[in-house]
């Protein structure tokens, strides 16, 4: 028997189970379809394993220079099966909380792959889905009066490049590694990429990292993008630009081998394994957008500003329509399209707004407009620099590599964008986010007091250095 809901949501990962968790306390009858396990990606092959092994990395790092410190140990010694344990042990217990989540709201889960289906005797428009149940029972009909489809992407490839799993992995593959190659190369410097050879570098792992473009972190400020290559090389990592992999030259015997055009000449390079790591392709196959008059574009669902498809009662939200493909943006996604239909004027999201951030060693945060983006849009700017070396905190913390970088328009001193590469800079780039959405100007930054000993210090020296004001450097 069919059963009806004011809106079932496509998809269990960050942005469908929020997006559930808003409808319900809206009061609407939610259902949620998941083929695999709530949380999706984010919970379970991407943020959170990934942080929690890159936490062991990080641990194991400050433990072999302990004596820096004044601490003296001995036979310091990684065990990767424990890392391996904690990272699920950490999984689990955010998977569990979810599923709490979902019974305290009230909203059914269905445990298979859902399709939308064209008009039919279930509903004049298309919308109903039909459930295919992983436990191999008749197909469930669910109808609903409203849809999100929140499916999420999975890894890319290069075409000819064959992921087996165990000599040449993407990211999901390379979370289930039992064991650490003594070698590896990272196809694509970007994001994952860089999070990646941070972690296994740590691990103490021989890492090279080839990058088809000019520089590394393609997205981020240039400033930040020279020096987490300098740091990254530091670490001894070897770091290739404008380099393009020849897929076909791959060839698999007791490891790796594989060439690249590095600025029009050939190089070849050897490893254990081998990590594509070249972006992410949204899930829009299957799912019945056929049955729709949904619009695909450029392989993403295309929507307006609170998410609605062609089909004004179906949204889609998260990786399935490009932009930022970042959990906390899925899930804000999520919020503006639950609100939306449910007739409560959410404002749209001002995608300039939301924060960026790389979980590296060291790591690197931002918001906001980058020089080289601020100047293509014909801003003067003012442009204030401060490095963690003069923060007090950041010495007695051991990590005094990096800066903050504060960018301003002369015209209306507002900030533009704020760029930093540091310790701890993901756990403060929200004061620079929250400084955006007020349209905040460096003096009103600079004005916040912020507390000594701190590594937030350097936000505040930063936003003084716009008008050369800076105190400590």
């Amino acid at each position: 028997m069919a059963k009806e809901y004011d809106l079932v949501i496509l998809g269990g990962g960050t942005g469908g189970y929020v997006a559930a968790i808003r409808a319900s306390q809206l009061g609407l009858t939610v259902a949620v379809v998941e083929k695999s396990k709530l949380g999706g990606t984010c919970l379970h092959s991407g943020c959170i394993p990934s942080k929690a092994l890159l936490r062991s990395a990080e641990v194991y790092q400050t433990a072999k220079r302990a004596e820096e410190f004044g601490i003296m140990t001995s036979d310091v010694a990684l065990n990767y099966k424990r890392v391996q344990e904690r990272k699920q042990n950490i999984v689990t217990q955010l998977y569990n909380g979810v599923q709490h989540l979902m019974k305290k709201g009230k909203i059914d889960l269905y445990e298979g792959f859902g399709r939308i289906l064209g008009p039919s005797i279930f509903s004049p428009m298309p919308g109903t889905i039909s459930v295919e149940l992983n436990n191999g029972e008749e197909n469930e009909m669910l109808i609903p009066k409203n849809v999100i489809i929140s499916t999420g992407s999975r890894p890319k490839t290069l075409p000819g490049l064959t992921i087996d799993g165990s000599f040449v992995m993407t990211s999901d593959e390379a979370l289930q590694m039992n064991e650490l190659p003594s070698s590896i190369v990272i196809v694509g410097g970007g994001v994952i990429g860089i999070e990646w050879a941070s972690m296994l570098a740590d691990f103490d792992v021989d890492v090279t990292v080839i990058e088809y473009s000019d520089h590394i972190l393609p997205t981020e400020d240039r400033d930040v993008s020279r020096e987490m290559q300098k740091l990254l090389t530091k670490k001894g990592i070897q770091v290739i630009t404008s380099a393009k992999v020849l897929p076909d030259t791959l060839q698999i015997e007791n490891g790796i081998q594989i060439s690249a055009e590095v600025k029009g000449e050939m190089s070849t390079y050897k490893a254990d394994k081998l990590l594509v790591s070249v972006g992410r392709q949204a899930n829009v196959e299957g799912i019945g957008l056929e049955n729709t008059d949904i619009v695909v574009e450029n392989g993403v669902i295309a929507t307006n500003e609170y998410y609605q498809t062609k089909e004004s009662h179906i949204y889609a939200i998260g990786d399935v329509i490009g932009g930022l493909q970042l959990a906390h943006v899925a899930s804000h996604e999520g919020i503006v399209a639950v609100e939306h239909l449910k007739d409560e004027n959410p404002l749209p999201i001002d995608y300039e707004t939301i924060s960026k951030c790389v979980y590296s060693n060291p790591e690197v945060a931002s918001v906001g407009l980058t020089e080289e983006q601020a100047r293509e849009k014909d801003y003067v700017l003012r442009v204030g620099k401060f490095p963690f070396k003069a923060i007090g905190k950041a010495l007695v913390y051991g990590e005094s590599e990096g800066f903050v970088k504060i960018i301003a328009d002369k015209k209306t001193n507002d900030v533009l964008g704020v760029h930093m590469i540091g310790p701890h800079v993901t756990d403060m780039i929200s004061e620079a986010g929250l400084a955006k959405v007020l349209d905040a100007t460096p003096w009103e930054i600079a004005h916040t007091i912020h507390p000594h000993p701190s590594l937030s210090e350097a936000i505040g020296e930063a936003a003084l250095s716009v008008n050369g004001k800076a105190i400590h450097f």
